[in-house]
């Protein structure tokens, strides 16, 4: 049996009530309601920086950009999905939007020649082993922008399809249908080549 993260447990002690509770009062100016909403979710919302962004400190820093997001647009939740499942959203866009400006500071100043040895104060996401995935999404994002964000919370944040569904306002139909041809456009992107 395998045990369990501290954030994990805490996770699983949080009440998705009370998360939802606590939204609805921050919405509506309670800022000591806020604070604990932003503390009860940190967790959650840097585990999918995590997944996306494989340098710790640019999860870290896309992870504050969404919780900053979350904090001054939470009067933007519309309420059509459940708050975890717009907070994860949140979180897949700050990720990508850290990803984009990474790579956009690359491209601006490259590095003329590339370190024999990796400097773990240096490395990031520019290095990382989900370059694929996030540059693929980008793609995906430019041509078909439904597609990339519904994938993105099936298969990297794990939202159930129904949230989905609710969350981009379409019928669950076409949420699955736009999971499943995003899955059809990535798959060949992310093959090994032979």
């Amino acid at each position: 049996m395998r045990d369990k993260s501290t954030s994990e447990q805490a996770d699983n002690n949080v009440d998705p009530a009370d998360i939802e509770e606590l939204a609805r009062l921050a919405a509506a100016g309670d800022s000591a309601a806020l604070e604990s909403l932003l503390t009860q979710i940190r967790p959650p919302v840097m585990r999918l920086c995590s997944r996306m962004l494989p340098h710790r400190e640019d999860a870290e820093e896309a992870c504050q950009d969404a919780l900053m997001r979350i904090a001054t647009r939470l009067d933007t939740f519309e309420g059509r999905s459940s708050f975890r499942t717009w907070m994860y959203a949140v979180a897949s866009n700050s990720a990508r939007d850290t990803y984009r400006s990474m790579r956009r500071r690359f491209a601006e100043h490259p590095v003329e020649e590339m370190p024999t040895h990796a400097d773990p104060r240096t490395t990031s996401v520019i290095a990382g082993t989900r370059l694929d995935l996030l540059d693929a999404l980008e793609d995906l994002g430019a041509e078909r922008p439904e597609l990339a964000r519904a994938v993105m919370l099936r298969d990297v944040a794990a939202v159930d399809y129904a949230e989905i569904a609710r969350l981009l306002d379409v019928p669950l139909g076409t949420a699955k249908s736009h999971i499943y041809h995003a899955r059809r456009w990535l798959r060949p992107r992310l093959s090994p080549s032979d």
